[in-house]
């Protein structure tokens, strides 16, 4: 992507598309089908479809529907009390405080690169630039470098477009690979700059750009809360790569949306994402904080003590619910990061899934070890969910598999007709949280629904197995010793062990409750 395509794309987010832009015809097309596909499959299953034999699975995935959107519904309800009500009164009083004149002493960004494309390099280094401009306020660029090729150009464009303004450059690179510890050295690097408890410090990515008014609506939270020590914003992205990921992604960060909001309500957060993080002194520069980003690991029962090879934004997560601190998601400061796919989108979205999912559940068991009282109830409860997802989403298609196999294969049409209309209602809170309306929602949701949980299932005793292809595809615990496949097989067994546990529960309650026999197997073979 060339640098007059990122700066075009990157014009998109400064403004909000008009009414017509973005419920235009197209989407109104697809709603249309969507409807009529829906009103189709209803009158499609015959009567007998609702009758004593399918009685039992329907009642079973109506319990879990009842669970997993009375869940669903409880975000979104918190979500429009923190962006209608909460909010809106945090942001009056930091307005007060910027028009009082308060500002920070000095912002500090830590910006970490690695063989940046020029032209992300350019408009991340640039967006900084725009808004030290904007605000007049001075900074310091604190570059964790992964190599001396990143380093002239972050120079040349501070010289070029940077030299009537307060801003420094200080380069730490990095001496061991990884961002970890590209992080780390750059927070040692920070730590010599004598930072006072209150002062700022920035946390993003090479590839993230700051959108207009990000350093007023974020600094100014802050300023009129002592009390708040770190806050993440909203996100958005621009994808050189297969047009459905663009669409995957904005449906993500749609979801995201709600979900921080909601969390928010309970000044706590899951995740302090690293493509835009601002975190008071006091704790980024602390050596357990330092320590966490850079040599987190885990004491696995059956893969031993292994480090985290991503996931920094977890570990700085934990280390601040661990310490009680306050935190917020900030909606209307927007960051855009730039994605580069190479090769197949769906592997790629694959291994984000895995990378996601595999630094969740490496950080999921310690956080609920916390409590409830040391992470928050509501928080608290989130984590032990995140848990348990997988296999309510699971447990739904399997379920209707057996159902149709013991009962009549119009379970699947019913059950399409459900999912698509279930969807479809998700899809519309959605769209009022994303930028544009983008008509693939219902069918990328419930794909993402699934095969997030496969691999969730699929990595949940393979914690040692990291693999990261946007740092130079670094990869950890994938040795080939006969402990290690001893491992992988031990692994397999239990979780296997696991999902034919499902398996059993659900054909149970799919063929009316009758315990699991050698003769219910066969039926059931037999009926498929």
């Amino acid at each position: 992507m060339s640098e007059i395509d990122v700066a075009a794309e990157l014009a998109r987010f400064t403004r909000k598309p008009c009414f017509g832009e973005k419920w235009n015809g197209r989407f109104l097309f697809a709603i249309a089908i969507y409807a009529s596909l829906i009103v189709i499959g209803t009158l499609s299953v015959p009567s007998r479809f609702w009758d004593g034999i399918a009685a039992r699975p329907i009642l079973a995935i109506g319990v879990l529907a009842l669970w997993r959107f009375g869940w669903w519904s409880t975000h979104v309800t918190r979500a429009l009390i923190y962006g209608r009500i909460v909010f809106p009164r945090l942001r009056a009083a930091a307005v007060r405080e910027w028009a009082n004149g308060r500002r920070p002493a000095r912002l500090h960004f830590m910006a970490i690169t690695f063989r940046e494309r020029p032209s992300t390099t350019r408009a991340c280094i640039g967006s900084i630039i725009a808004e030290v401009r904007a605000t007049g306020l001075p900074a310091t660029i604190w570059l964790g470098s992964g190599e001396a090729a990143d380093e002239p150009p972050v120079a040349a464009i501070i010289e070029s477009e940077a030299a009537d303004l307060d801003i420094a450059l200080i380069v730490a690179r990095q001496r061991a690979p990884g961002k970890r510890y590209a992080i780390g050295t750059a927070l040692r690097a920070i730590q010599g700059g004598k930072l006072a408890p209150d002062d700022l410090v920035f946390f993003m990515d090479g590839d993230s750009v700051l959108m207009p008014e990000l350093l007023e609506r974020t600094t100014s939270l802050f300023l009129a809360d002592p009390d708040l020590q770190a806050l993440t914003t909203d996100e958005d992205g621009v994808v050189h790569g297969p047009r459905w990921m663009w669409s995957w992604l904005s449906m993500r960060f749609a979801q995201r949306r709600v979900a921080m909001q909601s969390h928010s309500l309970s000044y706590r957060l899951l995740t302090l994402t690293g493509r835009l993080s601002i975190i008071r002194a006091r704790h980024a520069l602390h050596p357990d904080f330092i320590e966490i980003v850079e040599e987190d690991h885990l004491d696995h029962w059956l893969w031993g003590r292994f480090r985290f090879l991503s996931g920094d934004d977890k570990s700085t997560l934990y280390y601040m619910l661990r310490a009680g601190a306050k935190m917020i998601y900030v909606p209307d400061a927007l960051v855009v990061t730039i994605e580069q796919v190479k090769g197949s989108g769906y592997d790629r979205m694959v291994q984000n899934l895995r990378r996601w999912s595999g630094n969740m559940l490496r950080n999921g068991a310690r956080a609920v070890a916390l409590g409830p009282r040391r992470a928050g109830l509501f928080i608290w409860w989130c984590l032990v969910d995140q848990r348990l997802a997988m296999w309510t989403t699971l447990a739904a298609p399997a379920l209707v598999i057996s159902g149709a196999a013991v009962t009549t294969p119009w379970f699947m049409v019913g059950y399409a007709t459900w999912i698509l209309a279930t969807r479809l209602m998700q899809s519309c809170v959605l769209w009022l949280y994303s930028r544009e309306a983008d008509p693939v929602y219902p069918p990328l949701l419930y794909f993402n629904q699934v095969v997030n949980a496969v691999v969730k299932v699929m990595c949940m005793l393979r914690l040692s197995k990291q693999r990261w292809t946007n740092r130079g595809d670094q990869r950890a615990g994938f040795e080939r010793g006969l402990a290690d496949r001893l491992r992988q097989i031990a692994a397999g067994y239990i979780v296997g062990v696991a999902v034919t546990a499902l398996m059993l529960m659900v054909i149970v309650l799919a063929d009316r409750a009758t315990r699991p026999t050698i003769y219910t197997a066969f039926s059931l073979l037999a009926r498929l």
